[in-house]
């Protein structure tokens, strides 16, 4: 019986293993406890099996009868350990698979019903220290050694045997070959994981043990070090070492050893986390282990392939994938050769990989390799895939390109926040809309051509019908509806032919970038490109390519264009453009092959909807808006030139910032906006999964349609409530600090005014109070000063750019009023739609004062904005709903809604 059992080593403590030959052997027969739990009923299969069938039986409360099936045969179950004796079997180890709270009960269970145990192996982790000793007490008693908690358990090599754990994983054999060299480890996971390092360096092993890393480790570094130096197999050492604990100061080794220490990172920590580690100030950290091991071997510094430092004792390595190299080099100074020709390496071998445009370090941007079959052809296959695939799925009220943060309020669209959108060009945000980024110069230029020659609709029917809805006195939203009913497939498809037609032969040539001005021609396929040109010269062709000239914009497909010859059209022109700012986002599998040939379409519908919301007398034979086709297709901006359709006259610094910041803020709203849900569900009806058949143009038609004076129009609610307050104040330049406005006395009229309404209302007893436009938010509310994120960001952004404007300021004066006052009982937030209104006011004030804009227009031009920017945000969701969605998947089940009587 055990009490009899010798203890070896001459430790203070029991201790009754003297090799480590002796830990896991075929002889070890083993009864698992909870052998059908979770944990257990993955891993004791396959190390039965491995182990040539080593576990005797089980326990499972209740289910006494049951089996666990596994290669090697069915392990029987008991209600117990006592019942599983009774029936005949026996076992000198047991594995505890029992939560922290039931381990020591296990432990007990199997100490004194079982005379024979020797052995007890606990996965169990994060045990009580008090539990930990009362089972160390009573193991060291009875003669039994215990490994553990929050163990993997152990392993032998040479006599394939497994218990306790998962050590070798799912397939043992691979990682653990018959070696020379014994793994002591605190972390589970890594214990196989060296082994499959030492295996690639021509190392195999002797003995595993996953000590694991709980406050108390009772077979750990000195028992160790003990049974290495006893056993013949074993020639040398490797220790997986995390801080926390003196167990490794006091381990006497006697053959070679590569200490592996890591956690220096946990050194500044004051609390716990993960396995029991050592905290700031313990002396147990991972630079005093680092310390004691260099002492041990003496040298005087860590071993890393640029200084290899290490003795015939040992080296001291920080991470894993140095340790074969450092063990070889141990052993060479031992006179010691590696235990078979090294098997390769555990370098990460990709299959494919992209560095999406990103220029990385040559020594971390890793090689591709050829995939082993039958992946080699699949890897194949995808690498000649143009663009993005999109699994399709139901997308009511949900998006893949944007989202809305409910706590701060920002929108982010294709993983970029509206306020970083907001310092975005015009044409930057139509690259962030549909290809997922903003793009650089020559895209800028890019887009600013083929926007701007869609701008101009003299002599189209599309202007004519826009001007009878304007006259009509259809609201601006309803006007571009208009004209975009007339921008059918047919106006649309041939640039879109084109585009197919462009990514086809370029892809199959083998063009990565669509700058390079290298790239040899000859060998994209000319036949067929008949489509392309014209019978005679096309003007817009010609204006576009002339434009684009004097830019000096740069693009391997209007080279390609210029080498067939005679007159490209428009439709080609426009075309090759697209497929210019496409082709680096399609190339990194940013977006599908779809998406790009949409462009042409999308650039048509952005041109005819900024063209159409301009009166037609500002539509002339070669001018728009009072500029020449030469100068808005030669030289400016699609900012500039939308911020001039919108202001009627030529932009300063202060406009051009102002209307570049209101488009990116208003970009969206999210999917739950009803101007997005009228886009989506368009798509939708339409039919996405035959994306072919989903009319762009209606989708535009469905934004528009849900935008309207409540939802888009709304934005000059704030704009009227400034001109009120600003009606008699003689100011002259909103932009000036030297306003002459009296911004403090304007507020205090206004308080003073709305405390007396606030008041008559009460007294009347009608609780319905009128909000001012501008003031509050329900989300930014309750604190003692209250802010919206997005209109402080704003103001710190204007602060840099050296931007002023009172209108802002009168409504930052308002709210600290309205507190001083008493009118509200903390300091109100200054929401975004006071932002937006401050910024249009302050833009349009000159000719508002000068007569030249009325009212009325003031109305026109703040709902107008709104539909510039969110022309963008929902062309997105429109290009994500045809890519990812279903057919009709935006409609409202029946069970859903109500009826009213």
């Amino acid at each position: 019986m055990n009490p009899f059992r010798k203890s070896v080593g001459g430790f203070k403590y029991f201790t009754g293993i003297e090799s480590l030959a002796q830990i896991a052997t075929r002889e070890d027969r083993v009864c698992v406890l909870n052998i059908l739990g979770g944990e257990s009923s993955e891993v004791t299969p396959v190390g039965h099996a491995w182990s040539g069938g080593n576990v005797v039986f089980g326990t499972s409360p209740g289910r006494s009868g049951q089996v666990l099936e596994t290669p090697h045969g069915s392990i029987p179950v008991y209600n117990n350990v006592r019942e599983g004796l009774e029936a005949g079997h026996s076992f000198n180890c047991g594995v505890v698979y029992l939560p922290p709270s039931a381990a020591d009960d296990g432990v007990v269970e199997l100490i004194r019903v079982n005379p024979e145990l020797t052995k007890i192996f606990i996965p169990t982790e994060k045990m009580s220290v008090h539990d930990a000793r009362e089972i160390r007490a009573m193991a060291q008693a009875r003669g039994i050694d215990i490994f553990g908690g929050n163990s993997l358990g152990v392993a032998d090599s040479w006599n394939q045997v497994r218990i306790g754990g998962a050590l070798g994983g799912d397939s043992p054999g691979d990682s653990l070959k018959k070696g020379t060299v014994a793994i002591l480890s605190n972390s589970g996971g890594f214990t196989t994981t060296i082994a499959q390092y030492l295996r690639m360096g021509g190392w195999g092993t002797t003995t595993l043990v996953s000590s694991g890393k709980d406050v108390y480790i009772h077979y750990a570094a000195p028992e160790f070090a003990f049974a290495l130096g006893n056993d013949d197999r074993s020639k040398a050492a490797v220790l997986y070492c995390e801080p926390g604990g003196y167990y490794e100061l006091d381990a006497e080794f006697t053959k070679p050893v590569v200490a592996c220490v890591v956690g220096r990172w946990k050194s500044k920590l004051t609390r716990a986390v993960g396995h029991a580690g050592a905290m700031s100030g313990g002396g147990d950290d991972a630079a005093s282990k680092e310390r004691w091991f260099m002492e041990k071997f003496g040298v005087d510094a860590l071993y890393t392939p640029e200084r290899p430092v290490c003795s015939a004792k040992g080296a001291v390595v920080t991470n894993i994938a140095d340790i074969p190299a450092a063990l070889t080099a141990v052993m060479a100074a031992n006179g010691v050769k590696p235990d078979f020709a090294p098997e390769g390496t555990m370098e990460l071998k990709a299959w494919f990989g992209s560095n999406a445009g990103a220029k990385i370090p040559s020594e971390l941007d890793l090689p591709t390799v050829r995939a082993v079959a039958p992946y080699d052809v699949q890897v194949k296959a995808l690498a000649l895939q143009v663009g993005a695939t999109f699994a399709r799925e139901a997308l009511k009220d949900a998006s893949g390109v944007s989202q809305m943060d409910a706590k701060t309020q920002v929108t982010r669209l294709n993983g970029v926040s509206v306020l970083d959108a907001a310092q975005y060009t015009l044409e930057g945000n139509v690259g962030l809309a549909l290809l997922k980024e903003p793009g650089g110069e020559n895209d800028r230029m890019l887009v600013s051509v083929a926007v701007g020659a869609y701008l101009n609709l003299h002599g189209e029917v599309t202007l004519a019908a826009a001007q009878a809805a304007r006259e009509a006195g259809n609201a601006p939203n309803a006007v571009l509806a208009a004209a975009l009913a007339i921008m059918g497939p047919r106006r649309t498809d041939p640039a879109r032919a084109i585009a197919h037609e462009l990514i086809a032969r370029f892809s199959a040539a083998g063009l990565k970038d669509a700058l390079d001005e290298s790239f040899a021609l000859g060998g994209v396929l000319e036949a067929g490109a008949a489509s392309m040109l014209g019978a005679a010269p096309d003007p817009r062709a010609e204006a576009m390519l002339e434009g684009l000239r004097v830019r000096g914009a740069r693009s391997v497909f209007l080279r390609f264009l210029e080498r067939l010859g005679g007159h490209p059209t428009a439709d080609a022109v426009l075309a090759a453009i697209t497929t210019t700012l496409g082709w680096g986002p399609l190339m990194r599998k940013r977006v599908s092959r779809l998406t790009v040939e949409c462009l042409p379409a999308w650039m048509q519908l952005f041109g005819t909807s900024i063209g159409a919301s301009v009166d037609a007398s500002r539509h002339e034979a070669t001018r728009f808006c009072g500029i020449s086709e030469a100068d808005l297709l030669g030289a400016r901006s699609l900012t500039e030139v939308a911020c001039v359709a919108l202001l009627h006259e030529q932009p300063r610094p202060g406009d051009l910032f102002a209307f570049q910041t209101l488009v990116g803020l208003l970009l969206s709203n999210g999917p739950g906006t009803i101007s997005a849900q009228g886009a989506k569900g368009a798509v939708s009806s339409d039919g996405p999964e035959q994306p072919e058949r989903v009319q762009l143009n209606k989708g535009m038609i469905g934004f528009l349609t849900h935008c309207g004076y409540a939802h888009g129009g709304n934005g000059y609610e704030g704009v009227a409530f400034l001109l009120e307050q600003f009606r008699d104040s003689g100011l002259t330049d909103p932009g000036s600090k030297s306003h002459g406005a009296d911004v403090g006395a304007l507020a205090a009229r206004y308080v003073e005014s709305y405390a007396r309404y606030k008041a008559d209302k009460k007294n009347s007893g009608n609780l319905d109070i009128q909000k001012i436009p501008g003031v509050n938010h329900p989300v930014f509310k309750d604190k003692p000063v209250n802010h919206d994120p997005r209109e402080v960001f704003i103001a710190e952004l204007m602060g840099k750019r050296g931007e002023y404007n009172v209108f802002h300021e009168f409504y930052r004066a308002l709210v600290q009023k309205l507190y001083d006052e008493g009118v509200s009982r903390n300091v109100y937030c200054v929401n975004i739609d006071a932002v937006i209104a401050a910024l249009l006011l302050k833009t349009v004030w000159p000719a508002y004062r000068a007569g030249t804009i009325k009212a009325d227009a003031l109305e026109t031009a703040a709902f107008t904005i709104f539909l510039y920017a969110r022309m963008l945000g929902c062309a997105a969701e429109i290009d994500d709903h045809l890519n990812r969605g279903r057919n009709m998947d935006t409609r409202t089940a029946a069970s859903a809604v109500r009826f009213l009587a």
